[in-house]
């Protein structure tokens, strides 16, 4: 997720690393905080695949920066990020669906319609799943375990609702 979020900020400008850490948090804190030692190697790996490119330059109190361009490539791969499958692991389902989804804005119509269904697919699948085995008369689930699967199904619930909110908006929406 971390090459993603990068992609995404500097898809709207070029920007130094540590400017890409702030529009990071800006625009994803809520979901992930990346520090300066993730971000740098994720730069590093986006560069040497072409996805990036760079400007360095010194400033007037003699300051190196480089500055991070988005090339072509990284908007393609951006674009492919975002629509590659989602883990099925409910650990890191959500937090990642809400990156994905708050990037939606730089897909076509019908690729928002596309990453829309498979993200409320596969959060109803997990919403299944925590339904059963809080139904499961054969399941002995401690109290603590009975309540945190019913805030797992309300929360799962929840984001279905926002994704339907989703699919209505982007339906009537002429991009």
């Amino acid at each position: 997720m971390i090459e993603l979020m990068i992609l995404y900020v500097l898809s709207k400008r070029e920007l130094t690393m540590y400017s890409v850490q702030k529009f990071i948090f800006e625009n994803f804190g809520a979901f992930s905080k990346p520090s300066i030692g993730a971000i740098k190697p994720a730069l590093v790996r986006l560069e040497k695949s072409g996805c990036l490119t760079t400007r360095k330059m010194m400033s007037d109190g003699g300051k190196f920066s480089v500055f991070y361009s988005i090339t072509k490539n990284g908007l393609e791969e951006l674009r492919r990020l975002i629509l590659e499958n989602l883990s099925e692991n409910p650990v890191q389902f959500l937090s990642n669906a809400r990156i994905k989804l708050s990037c939606a804005a730089f897909l076509s119509k019908d690729e928002c319609a596309d990453l829309f269904l498979r993200v409320k697919s596969l959060a109803m699948q997990h919403k299944y799943v925590a339904e059963k085995a809080i139904n499961d008369e054969f399941n002995h689930l401690s109290f603590y375990q009975r309540i945190i699967l019913d805030n797992c199904i309300c929360e799962y619930s929840n984001f279905i609702t926002i994704l339907e909110g989703l699919e209505k908006e982007n339906a009537g929406n002429g991009k």
